[in-house]
């Protein structure tokens, strides 16, 4: 199990929990409690398409807090390649169990997968000439599990929150009167605690950033000649990252310019689900 799921097993665990009760209430799983008493039962995941996987410890802890003696087999383990038809999971243990975590593991599934698969499209896309970056555009109490899940998928994780890197916005540099005055206060106050990342939306933006000598400066819903004129005046002086509606035509152009990092929110606020499904062995 990933150190970041462990570190934050308590929280995913009641999530978790809160899923559970979405589908049980106070009453329970009233169709399979007419149907099945204590009979036992073996059923396997199976992948619908091609893609990455995300999510299989979380699948398997599903279906232990549903029932303690559930033993679930993984067939294939987080970031691995998956195809249409691969068995992903076998799992044995009473059949009551098995229905009722069905489809609260297959969302958490389908959801981390479907994450990690659209973030390897966009790795592959770069070719290691520019970084993926995620976003903060995640539905709340998924953070962790959604910056996992691009993690699987060959990206890496930008802040977490608010409280572990500086970010000076377009709102903080409204609200402040300006790049320098807001720049300077962070520093007064912190000193070099914290990197430093400067959100710019013209070149006289970014050329007041780069004499602050910040730690990273990005350039925010840039045209592609403006974002190539700024990369030639920051000369990789410092970090940079383009961030604003990044679909793949613009990411193929993007790598030609090699910036540092490329921040995409799609890859967690609108991602597809990724196919999975359950079924019963007769």
């Amino acid at each position: 199990m990933d150190n970041l799921i462990k570190k934050n097993i308590k929280s995913i665990k009641n999530l978790i929990k809160i899923g559970l009760k979405e589908d049980f209430n106070d009453v329970g799983d009233i169709t399979s409690s007419a149907i099945f008493s204590s009979e036992k039962g073996k059923c396997q995941i199976f992948a619908k398409q091609e893609g990455v996987l995300a999510g299989i410890d979380v699948a398997e802890l599903v279906f232990s807090i549903v029932d303690k003696k559930i033993l679930f087999i993984k067939h294939k383990l987080d970031s691995d390649k998956i195809y249409k038809n691969d068995l992903i999971a076998s799992i044995e243990g009473n059949v009551k169990s098995l229905l009722k975590a069905e489809r609260t593991a297959l969302n958490f599934l389908g959801y981390l997968s479907g994450i990690a698969t659209k973030t390897a499209e966009f790795v592959e896309i770069s070719e290691g000439r520019i970084k993926i970056l995620d976003t903060r555009k995640i539905l709340a109490g998924y953070r962790v599990l959604a910056k996992y899940a691009v993690r699987c998928g060959g990206g890496i994780n930008h802040r977490f929150g608010l409280y572990d890197m500086v970010m000076i916005k377009d709102n903080h540099i409204d609200a402040a009167g300006g790049i320098t005055n807001a720049v300077n206060k962070v520093r007064l106050k912190y000193g070099k605690k914290y990197k430093i990342e400067v959100e710019t939306r013209n070149i006289n933006e970014v050329k007041e950033a780069l004499i602050l000598n910040v730690d990273r400066i990005m350039l925010d819903n840039m045209d592609l000649d403006q974002i190539k004129e700024a990369l030639k005046i920051i000369d990789n002086r410092i970090e940079t990252e383009v961030s604003g509606n990044i679909d793949k035509d613009k990411l193929l152009k993007l790598k030609d310019y090699m910036p540092t990092y490329v921040s995409i929110g799609s890859l967690t606020h609108s991602v597809k689900s990724f196919d999975f499904s359950m079924k019963y062995l007769k």
